[in-house]
């Protein structure tokens, strides 16, 4: 393997490829936990590896096949419900130093917090699902900017210590449902070594060829801790030097690694790009302004080759969407023509006519 070929080999790795048919709840397994601060757009990073509708993924969430919560670093993800619990185990305590010093200029200290967090249990038993407005206004917790950040910092609290995650949509409003009453709580637990190495492993597997700083990123844990534990795994994986770094990915990498022409239109914050430190290996130095911002925005992608050329952006019609596209570089029309035969599968997700401008 060259770094030429990094790209391609994750394309692989993350199922770009479609090689085989694989259920919504089976893609987010299999890449461990996927961002997913923009909900839309989540939805979509799962559909670019499936063929699943969007209506079909939402489903998955809403009968908390997969759950969306703040896990890893302090942000959304989706995570399969077979993972959930021994994920928060194992990251929570690092994640919760945000949310309580966030909650702390507000005067909410950790005992109060917990006080919190029996009433809110208390207002969703039963299987409510309430949105986090509806929450507060309950919490007597009054709606402004100010307190708009208490309010995450308190629901994100509570999801961290394995209350809640979210509930059913109503509409397009998100809600809060008790964890425990939407997915079975396991009789064991892993220790920290075990949960490490497991997310290690589901790391290099599904996002490899990738460093130990790359892990360190994705997962939220020091580098000096994520070196330990690959080392703890590293008869489990493969690995390669180049440019006097070390790469790790899945153990028999498989024969379909060959490589294929494909182009990709991929959602804002997708895995592909973010759950990397560096991105070089798919996206030129001076092209990345064009793509995600320093401050951590990240714009919907086109990806030809496994390397971003442009990105687009979408809106929803009545009857249709509209796409618009920017290429980093002049490109021909009948170039366009090929690279659009891409979003076909958009397409068939939305399960709606695509009118590109």
């Amino acid at each position: 393997m060259i770094y030429s070929e990094i790209s391609h080999h994750r394309l692989v790795s993350q199922k770009l490829y479609k090689t085989s048919a694989f259920s919504p709840q089976e893609i987010v397994h299999h890449l461990g936990a996927m961002q997913a601060q923009d909900y839309a757009m989540a939805k979509w990073a799962v559909g670019s590896r499936c063929h699943a509708s969007e209506k079909e993924i939402e489903e998955a969430v809403n009968s908390a096949k997969i759950i969306r919560t703040h896990i890893l670093r302090p942000t959304w993800h989706f995570v399969s419900a077979d993972d959930i619990y021994w994920m928060l185990d194992l990251s929570a305590p690092q994640v919760k130093r945000f949310t309580v010093a966030a909650a702390k200029k507000y005067g909410f200290d950790a005992k109060k917090l917990d006080q919190i967090n029996s009433s809110i249990e208390k207002l969703l038993a039963g299987n409510n699902h309430l949105t986090r407005d509806e929450i507060m206004q309950e919490l007597n917790i009054k709606k402004s900017s100010k307190e708009d950040f208490l309010s995450a910092a308190i629901m994100m609290n509570a999801e961290l210590d394995g209350l809640v995650c979210n509930g059913e949509m109503k509409g397009k409003q998100i809600t809060y449902a008790l964890l425990e009453e939407r997915v079975l709580k396991p009789k064991t637990k892993l220790t920290k070594e075990e949960g490490l190495a497991k997310l290690a492993l589901r790391y290099f597997e599904s996002h490899g060829p990738a460093t130990a700083l790359d892990f360190s990123w994705w997962s939220g844990f020091p580098p000096t801790i994520c070196q330990k534990t690959i080392n703890a795994i590293e008869l489990q994986l493969s690995g390669v030097t180049i440019d006097n770094q070390q790469y790790w990915f899945k153990k028999h990498h498989s024969d379909l690694d060959n490589f294929r022409e494909s182009v990709h239109f991929l959602p804002a914050f997708d895995e592909i790009l973010i759950s990397y430190k560096t991105r070089e290996a798919s996206i030129l130095q001076e092209h990345q302004t064009l793509a995600f911002t320093n401050n951590g925005i990240f714009k919907p992608i086109i990806l030809e080759n496994g390397r971003v050329i442009g990105t687009w952006k979408r809106t929803i019609k009545k009857d249709h969407a509209k796409i618009e596209t920017k290429f980093f570089n002049e490109t021909e029309s009948s170039k366009k023509a090929i690279l659009f035969e891409g979003i076909k599968t958009f397409e068939n997700y939305l399960e709606t006519k695509i009118v590109i401008e």
